[in-house]
């Protein structure tokens, strides 16, 4: 288990010469308008350099979901700078946010799997952003990054055939079947039990390794904080340092 928390923005020598895949300066953030409007996240300043598995922390109401939706372009940036792989979110055209998340992979606490669609489907769902494949070649990708999740005998499973565990697995390859430079993951062991929950953050963290990408994922678990290269904890709105038990 890592004894001490790195300091937020500090790479390891290897990472220093990379450019950072996430830079956050002065992020402030608002929801409601006029008297009602009140202000969630405080001055956010942070890098997320190539190869890193960082956990954000904090209690529930802190801005750990509303930040993860900025970074994932899912939400308009208000206020101070936000690059994400190089591009700046803060004033970007739809278009652009629409790109940018194709290049990251989100696994959330409920899977989001369709129902209707086998485990290679779901999987295959990721690859239809990207132009140039074959039906044959997505298959064949979806069938492969299943079997590296450990679930290459489910290929055909619906996910009501599927355990919790299973369906979290087929959300991780979805996640990673397009080789993004960026994963978002949103509590994805809080539905799981502790045994489940610990298989899958450990998978996560073999398949990016492999793949080189960074990982940041949000939790409560605090036994799942030794996989982490740093951690970030948030409380009221603001980024805090949290040493690592």
């Amino acid at each position: 288990m890592l004894t001490s928390l790195l300091n937020q923005t500090a790479p390891t020598s290897t990472q220093n010469t990379a450019e950072p895949v996430v830079k956050v300066e002065g992020l402030n953030h608002y929801f409601g308008e006029g008297s009602l409007r009140r202000q969630v996240l405080f001055d956010i300043n942070f890098v997320l350099h190539p190869g890193e598995i960082v956990l954000l922390t904090g209690p529930s109401g802190s801005g750990k979901t509303t930040l993860l939706t900025l970074l994932g372009a899912l939400r308009s940036v208000q206020e101070g700078s936000l690059q994400v792989l190089g591009q700046e979110l803060r004033g970007a055209k739809p278009s652009t946010l629409v790109q940018v998340r194709r290049k990251i992979g989100y696994i959330f606490q409920a899977h989001n799997l369709l129902r209707s669609l086998t485990s290679a489907q779901n999987v295959r769902m990721a690859l239809e952003l990207h132009n140039g494949l074959s039906p044959q070649e997505s298959q064949r990708r979806a069938e492969t990054m299943l079997a590296a999740v450990g679930l290459g005998d489910r290929v055909h499973y619906y996910p009501e055939q599927l355990s919790g565990g299973q369906k979290q697995r087929v959300a991780i390859a979805r996640a990673l079947v397009s080789h993004p430079k960026l994963v978002l993951a949103d509590e994805p062991t809080a539905s799981l039990d502790s045994r489940s929950g610990r298989e899958v953050v450990t998978l996560m963290e073999k398949l990016a390794r492999e793949q080189g990408c960074t990982i940041l994922l949000v939790t409560h678990d605090n036994r799942i904080l030794d996989i982490a290269d740093r951690v970030l904890h948030m409380e009221d709105g603001r980024l805090e340092s949290q040493p690592i038990a």
